[in-house]
């Protein structure tokens, strides 16, 4: 079995699992552990700090 590469980094992967409220989940039972409709949250927000990003420059 193959393993994914990671498009975001840990950090930001942890700031948004803060953010968004399920950061305490990761850290018991590790990132396989949270809700899927918590990592669509994760990657929506995600997309907007990018599109923020991305007006700004």
């Amino acid at each position: 079995m193959s393993r994914r590469r990671s498009v975001m980094s840990e950090d930001l992967k942890n700031e948004l699992a803060k953010d968004l409220g399920f950061y305490d989940t990761v850290q018991q039972e590790g990132w396989g552990g949270i809700k899927a409709k918590d990592a669509g949250n994760m990657v929506k927000r995600a997309i907007q700090l990018a599109e923020q990003a991305a007006r700004k420059s």
